[in-house]
């Protein structure tokens, strides 16, 4: 099939999935509100374009963190991408490498952060982070993703205990024997990360900064109060996130939040948001409001399971022509 947007990927992701892996990367908390409301809310704003604007040139690079992009989106940190593709992360990788764009990894990695990292030489890479009670296990993290020349520690703050995903509850979800949350190996047996710390505290970015030089960017803010406490703790950046929906239900869309976040930060660290972003259009929106950059998570895992890596820089490039479209249009 001829594919023309990022819905054509959903689709196609949906018909050829396996159920229970297209139910896990589909699933939203509880009546699936927010994750709805994340999409529902770019559609609501409305541009206000200028005309007779020279747009014959157009350049959509940009920095984060001071790192050069080719436009400002990024792939967002999810779990399992081998239920997507057999290569998994290292695919994920050598798309982002290809496109000239950031890759957050992930924690829950089907693949080691030394495969991701030698899978793309020289790409932008950031780790995502979640705090175990086993801190050993997460401090030996965070060293191997900083001496394998990762740039940027994302910690996810969103997720004291899993939300209730009732697609997973009803499917038993778990990963299929062949497949292994490769990062922790040894450290423990997880998957229904029931491991995970519901006492980590912003205390904890001190502890972060004792570990490594890395800069710390915080995923799941969605409040100005939590953006100013966010500022003072010493954090690089801020990922207004509501973990795609898949956490609290009936929280605000992460467009929505982004304004007033941004506003609270007052240009102190760099804000980025991710959640719902299904067109260019979206990107310029979201830039509009303030955002530095963008993360795709649900997109990136459809791309990969039409085509793998291929697959994934179509998925990339498509949002790359037609945010550099909505650009000139809108003037």
């Amino acid at each position: 099939m001829s594919m023309v947007c990022l819905s054509d990927f959903d689709a196609y992701a949906k018909k050829y999935l396996p159920k229970i892996a297209w139910d896990y990367f589909a699933a939203g908390a509880d009546d699936c509100t927010t994750r709805d409301e994340n999409i529902l809310a770019y559609k609501r704003i409305r541009f206000r374009p200028r005309m007779l604007r020279d747009v014959s040139v157009m350049d959509i690079r940009t920095k984060i963190l001071g790192s050069e992009i080719s436009f400002p989106v990024g792939i967002a940190p999810t779990g399992f991408h081998q239920l997507a593709w057999p290569d998994g992360e290292k695919s994920t990788a050598r798309a982002a490498r290809a496109v000239d764009i950031c890759y957050i990894a992930s924690t829950y990695s089907t693949c080691t952060l030394e495969e991701i990292s030698a899978a793309a030489p020289g790409g932008l890479r950031w780790f995502q982070l979640y705090i175990h009670r086993n801190r050993a296990a997460s401090q030996q993290l965070v060293r191997r993703a900083e001496a394998l020349g990762f740039q940027g520690l994302v910690l996810t703050a969103d997720l004291p205990y899993t939300g209730k995903r009732r697609d997973d509850v009803r499917n038993g979800f778990r990963l299929p024997p062949h497949m292994k949350v490769k990062n922790l190996e040894g450290a423990f047996e997880v998957c229904k990360m029931s491991l995970l710390d519901p006492s980590v505290t912003w205390n904890d970015i001190y502890w972060l900064r004792s570990l490594t030089r890395l800069p710390i960017i915080i995923k799941g803010i969605l409040t100005r109060e939590d953006a100013e406490l966010a500022v003072k703790h010493g954090v690089q950046g801020i990922i207004v996130s509501n973990h795609g929906g898949r956490q609290l239900d009936e929280g605000p869309a992460t467009v929505d939040a982004l304004v007033e976040v941004v506003e609270a930060v007052r240009g102190r660290v760099e804000v980025y948001v991710d959640g719902g972003v299904r067109k260019g259009s979206d990107v310029l929106k979201a830039l509009a409001l303030g955002a530095k950059c963008v993360f795709i998570g649900r997109p990136a895992l459809w791309g990969l399971a039409y085509k793998g890596e291929e697959g994934l820089q179509d998925v990339l490039r498509i949002l790359q022509d037609e945010f550099r479209l909505s650009m000139a249009l809108a003037g």
